[in-house]
């Protein structure tokens, strides 16, 4: 095992997927221990986003493209999971390398956007620029089948099957819509489906637990985008029963409380998830929303309060307490708001409906005066 990477200072980590090699519970311990944060999902405060070999058997190809887009624009960094594991020591990094991505764009021929997911996705040897000899002749490999008809996701579903994808530098591989199967990848002229072990088998590493965890993680979030907000929030208190310590945990089952108009349990879930972690910005802000609703306007300014201390460039709890501020009759406060809203965003409908409020103020104030 290589000696642990040094991680800047305060990176925070969050996960697209479960890990698919190795028990998350133990990549956190490490992180922490190098003084990051790993967490399941994305915050506002995720820096780095590892995305799970197992998001390839849960969402399809065009999916992962856009979460894989959403998280780049967000000015993320994205990384695979063995980039993540050897980032942290706890895989052994490949032999030295010298070739840069456009090198292999251009040699192989397989585009940047393919390589970049299969890349993303452990495909080849190396995770990111500089590539080996090796990945050069995986890339003319996938170029071929790429050609032949097969997706990016088709390819990276398959390859780990059959053990280190170096091996696969020697073997011959088919597009699998030529034996009736388009989403398989076939050896040695299509006589036998990649179908062998993954990429590494850690023993005793992991737990019935934690794969019950991630199962049960996953499955809420499903359920959650699918609209059963009691049935993920059933699933999330489960997953809370197994690591009470969990704050995305505690804030999506609060999130689903909301929406199925349990509102005292969701402001119960989304203090928990504070607790866990002060720093949960969207935590704070989240049950600023539900303390409005429920007319508790001095708690839900408090709430948006810590919510802009703890990120300043958060704009939506400005515009909130904007509006607060203006429903109170506290003119001058909510244009204040309003005006630090703009510098945040100034091309939104919400940007145009605080520049009408700036507006609305100073003219109102005006008369005030005037009067």
């Amino acid at each position: 095992m290589t000696a642990p990477a040094v991680l800047i200072p305060g990176a925070v980590f969050g996960t697209i997927g479960a890990l698919a090699a190795f028990p998350l519970r133990l990549a956190a311990r490490e992180v922490e221990r190098q003084h990051g944060q790993l967490r399941r999902g994305v915050t506002r405060r995720t820096t780095h986003v590892v995305f799970g070999r197992t998001h390839l058997g849960k969402s399809g190809d065009a999916e992962i493209e856009r979460r894989v887009a959403a998280e780049r624009t967000a000015g993320r960094t994205l990384i695979s999971e063995n980039g993540f594991l050897r980032l942290l020591g706890l895989m052994k990094a490949p032999e030295a390398s010298s070739l840069s991505r456009q090198s292999l764009i251009d040699q192989s021929r397989l585009s940047g956007a393919d390589l970049d997911l299969l890349s993303l996705f452990d495909a080849f040897e190396h995770d990111a620029e500089p590539y080996s000899f090796r990945d050069l002749i995986l890339a003319r490999k996938y170029a071929g089948l790429v050609a032949g008809g097969a997706t990016w996701g088709a390819i990276a579903r398959s390859v780990h099957r059959s053990g280190p994808v170096a091996s696969l530098t020697a073997k011959s591989l088919n597009v699998g819509s030529q034996h009736g199967r388009a989403d398989a990848i076939y050896l040695e002229g299509g006589q036998s489906e990649l179908d062998g072990q993954l990429l590494f088998d850690l023993g005793n590493a992991g737990s019935a637990g934690d794969d019950t965890l991630e199962e049960l993680f996953a499955e809420a979030e499903a359920a959650e985008e699918g609209g059963d907000h009691d049935g993920a929030a059933a699933l999330y208190q489960r997953c809370l029963a197994i690591d009470p310590t969990d704050a995305i945990a505690a804030f999506n089952r609060a999130n689903c409380l909301r929406a199925a108009g349990h509102g005292r349990e969701a402001a119960h879930d989304y203090i928990r998830a504070i607790k866990l972690d002060p720093a949960f910005v969207e935590a704070w802000f989240n049950l600023a929303g539900l303390m409005s609703e429920q007319g508790r306007e001095a708690s839900a300014r408090r709430h948006l309060q810590k919510a802009i201390a703890l990120d300043k460039t958060y704009a939506d709890p400005v515009f909130n307490l904007a509006r607060l501020e203006f429903d109170a009759g506290n003119l001058p406060e909510a244009r204040r708001n309003w005006a630090r809203y703009l510098e945040l965003d100034t091309d939104s409908e919400w940007a145009r409906v605080a520049a009408k409020g700036v507006q609305f103020v100073d003219l109102q104030l005006a008369q005030k005066s005037a009067g």
